[in-house]
């Protein structure tokens, strides 16, 4: 490669190269090659389109539509931006949004914008040009990116006319013709899989429909092979939902059909619509199952099928909506509807796993988290989150800090005298053997702990309730201290120390069945 002392200026705009000898600093680089119209600093190339497009809306009573992500794509497309409002025919206005966004945005690279007033699609568009003002000049690259743009969304529109022309259901046959993978059939057969899971956790989902989700779910995936779909593959399940509309579906069925791959991602929102829930969970879970089941599960951080997303969208939608849904019972079904013989072990340790990072997500820290799901046996995520978030406010508390504290000591002498002795000590107490008061008091205490449990957890506990449970477990803290200040644990009369063992053993069952307080940090 041979380097010199010069660079090359704008490609249309700059006289010719740019001496570069004798540069005294970066500044004076970068001074240099703006003179010959090229920003270097990509940041001040994205902040220039965004203030000339952020001025260019208002002027037009509209606000910026497209993110400063794909805002900051365009940019880098350049290298002296100049924008340019475009207009979109009104013949194409009835088209979609979604669909003008997608030609506009997503394949022209151009600046979507939206009305003030009612957040509609605005007729205008900006275009990003790589040339200095020039009133003529600028005509021309508007009209030129305009006739561009007229033909990508007159093919929208013929797609658009012809994908209404038939009922959505009646694209359902093409879905056999449509591998899924290897060894899961076609996109009907998933279909006909989810339509039946759909069913089956309508009951779980308050308000929903179990007709609708159905119906839903049996629909959700007819429109990719629809001709819009097919040219803007990004728009499945939206246009869906736009076709179940034509075709005169209830508006549910049509909001579940447009919202059933959400949330694609952990800032994307999920369906808001029960039976949209159903489906979305219904699509989630037989995929996984599915994977799992050809031994086509994640490795490493290779993960071409997206299951380490698909397992977080169902963790999201259970964790939004508040339902506790039985995620063993339904992954069985799901396995069932496939044909396989058994469900894939690794699959709940999978999703528990997911459960842990959107745990790190929501600011819980990895010690309390692993301590809830470490050893859980329940599939009940909902609870699992609900856990982990009381224990984290409890170990905040004055009392949780001093119960950690007291816990410790006595896991340690515990973990002392087991390893000497080969064996765990059992929680079996003898009140008859007790000396001090302290002893008694720290009991009645654990006692109270479980009748305080008991009447907790007639049912599922709710947040409420939780945290009660966590209260109830501060309760143990001064007692604990009393205990370990009055009290020597390894007395002379075996039976006496035994018998405080056990008492050391008791508090240890009782704090894990919350949580394995052995994994918490600090």
């Amino acid at each position: 490669i041979v380097f010199g002392d010069k660079s090359c200026g704008h490609f249309f705009e700059s006289a010719g190269n740019v001496d570069l000898a004798g540069l005294e600093d970066v500044q004076d680089y970068i001074a240099k090659l703006k003179k010959a119209h090229v920003l270097v600093d990509h940041n001040e190339r994205a902040q220039r389109v965004l203030d000339q497009a952020n001025k260019l809306a208002a002027d037009m009573n509209c606000t910026v539509k497209t993110g400063i992500a794909q805002v900051t794509e365009t940019a880098n497309l350049v290298e002296w931006p100049h924008l340019l409002v475009g207009k979109i025919e009104d013949r194409f206005m009835q088209l979609p949004a979604e669909v003008l966004q997608s030609s506009i945005q997503t394949h022209q690279k151009y600046i979507t914008l939206e009305n003030v007033s009612d957040r509609s699609m605005s007729p205008h568009f900006i275009i990003v040009s790589n040339r200095v003002a020039d009133s003529t000049r600028d005509d021309i690259i508007k009209a030129g990116n305009q006739r561009v743009l007229r033909a990508r969304l007159a093919d929208a529109e013929f797609f658009w006319t012809q994908d209404k022309a038939r009922k959505l259901e009646d694209y359902l046959p093409q879905l056999g013709d449509i591998t899924f993978y290897a060894g899961l059939g076609s996109v009907h057969d998933k279909v006909r899989r989810i339509e039946k899971l759909a069913g089956d956790i309508a009951p779980f989902i308050s308000g929903c429909d179990p007709v609708k989700a159905q119906r839903a779910a049996l629909l959700a995936k007819a429109d990719l092979v629809t001709g819009m779909v097919g040219e803007f593959p990004e728009l499945q399940g939206i246009m869906g939902g736009y076709y179940a509309v034509a075709s005169g579906e209830d508006s549910d069925v049509a909001e579940a059909i447009a919202s059933h791959y959400r949330p694609q991602g952990p800032q994307d929102a999920v369906p808001s619509l029960p039976a949209a829930m159903a489906v979305s969970l219904a699509d989630k879970i037989d995929t996984l199952v599915g994977f799992f089941g050809v031994g086509a599960k994640p490795t490493g951080s290779k993960d071409p099928y997206a299951l380490r997303r698909a397992a977080l969208g169902v963790i999201s939608i259970i964790l939004e909506s508040q339902n506790r849904i039985p995620l063993a019972k339904l992954f069985v079904k799901a396995a069932s509807y496939h044909g396989f013989d058994n469900l894939d072990e690794a699959l709940q340790p999978f999703l528990i796993e997911r459960l842990r990072v959107s745990l790190l997500d929501q600011n819980i820290s990895h010690d309390v988290a692993a301590s809830v799901l470490q050893t859980a046996t329940t599939d009940d995520v909902l609870l699992l989150a609900d856990t982990a978030r009381a224990l984290a406010a409890f170990l905040a508390t004055e009392d949780g800090a001093g119960l950690l504290a007291g816990w410790r000591r006595a896991a340690s002498i515990l973990a002392a005298e087991e390893s000497k002795e080969k064996r765990v000590f059992a929680p079996t107490i003898d009140p008859n053997l007790f000396v001090y008061d302290a002893e008694r008091a720290l009991m009645t205490a654990i006692e109270a702990l479980g009748n305080e449990k008991q009447d907790v957890q007639t049912e599922v506990p709710d947040k409420a309730q939780l945290l009660q449970q966590m209260q109830a477990l501060g309760n143990l803290r001064t007692p604990i201290d009393h205990f370990f200040t009055e009290v020597v644990v390894n007395d002379s009369d075996p039976a006496i120390r035994e018998n405080r063992l056990g008492l050391l053993a008791l508090i240890r069952s009782h704090m894990q069945q919350v949580a394995d307080f052995s994994k918490i940090e600090g």
